[in-house]
C-alpha cells in the first residue's frame, strides 16, 4: 500500500489530525493538505504521481499554424508541387509571414498521417557475420597505397587471421606485384602453417579470373594450387571478394 493511500485512511477513514499523521509517517502537514483535497477532487488518482509533464508549452505550434501546415500540404500536393517540409516552410515565411522550422512542419506532418513511412532498415542483426570461427581458417590479404614523409609512395601489403584479427604479417613495398603475394604469403605459411582458406579482393595480384585473357593461374594462384588450396574468386553475393577454400 502506497504511502498516500495510509495517510487518507489514517485521516478519512481513522479520524486521526493531520498534524498526528504528519509526525507518524514523516511528512508535511501541507503535503497532507493537498493530497486530501486531490483526493476529493480525483478519487483514487490521488494514490498516483501526477505526471510531471508541464501544463503548457510555449515553443508549441499555434493550433492555427498546424492546420496551414496541413492545408498547404493539401493543395501542395493536388497541384503537383513539391509539398516537403523546406517548400512548406519556405510558403509560411513569404506568403503569411510565420517562422517555422522544416523539422517542426516534418513533425506535424507525420503526426497528422500525411507522410508515408519509409520502409525499416534491415536489422543488423539479420546479418550472418562474416569471421571465422578458428585461428587460420580464413586470412584476408590486402594491400594500400601510402604516401611517405619524403613523398615516396609505397604499397603496404597485410595479411590477417580472420578469427583472431591477429596480423600475421605486414610489409611495405615500392609496388606490390603478384611475386611480391607469393613471396610473402609463403613466408607467413612458413611462420604460422597453412591457411584452410585466403579472402582477398579481385585484384590482379590476386587472381587473372577476371581479367579477360585466357592466361592460367598467377603466381599466387599457383602457389595456393601447391598449397592443395583451389581459388574461387568472387563469390556470389559477395563479388569483390575473392574466397579461396582448401580441399584438404
Amino acid at each position: 500500500m502506497s504511502k498516500a493511500r495510509l495517510v487518507i485512511t489514517a485521516v478519512l477513514v481513522e479520524g486521526r489530525s493531520q498534524s498526528q499523521v504528519a509526525r507518524d509517517y514523516g511528512v508535511s502537514q501541507s503535503w497532507i493538505s493537498r493530497l486530501i483535497k486531490r483526493y476529493t477532487l480525483d478519487g483514487d488518482a490521488a494514490f498516483e504521481p501526477r505526471s510531471k509533464r508541464p501544463h503548457t508549452s510555449p515553443r508549441r505550434l499555434p493550433q492555427h499554424t498546424i492546420d496551414l501546415i496541413i492545408e498547404l500540404r493539401h493543395t501542395l500536393t493536388g497541384k503537383g508541387l513539391d509539398a516537403g517540409p523546406h517548400t512548406i516552410a519556405w510558403h509560411l515565411q513569404h506568403h503569411h509571414h510565420l517562422q517555422v522550422s522544416p523539422a517542426s512542419i516534418s513533425r506535424h506532418l507525420h503526426a497528422a498521417g500525411l507522410v508515408e513511412p519509409a520502409p525499416a532498415k534491415r536489422p543488423k542483426s539479420s546479418y550472418i557475420r562474416f569471421a571465422a570461427a578458428q585461428p587460420n581458417e580464413r586470412w584476408q590479404a590486402d594491400f594500400t597505397h601510402w604516401r611517405l614523409t619524403g613523398g615516396t609512395d609505397t604499397e603496404i601489403l597485410s595479411w590477417l587471421d580472420d578469427c583472431t584479427r591477429y596480423a600475421i604479417s605486414v610489409t611495405a613495398h615500392r609496388r606490390v606485384t603478384a611475386t611480391t603475394v607469393v613471396t610473402e604469403f609463403t613466408k607467413a605459411i612458413a611462420q604460422h602453417g597453412i591457411p584452410y582458406s585466403t579472402l582477398t579482393d579481385n585484384g590482379m595480384v590476386f587472381t587473372t579470373r577476371f581479367a579477360g585473357g585466357k592466361g592460367g593461374r598467377n603466381g599466387y594462384e599457383a602457389e595456393l594450387h601447391c598449397q592443395q588450396s583451389r581459388n574461387s574468386p568472387g563469390m556470389r553475393g559477395c563479388p569483390s571478394r575473392n574466397s579461396s577454400p582448401a580441399v584438404t
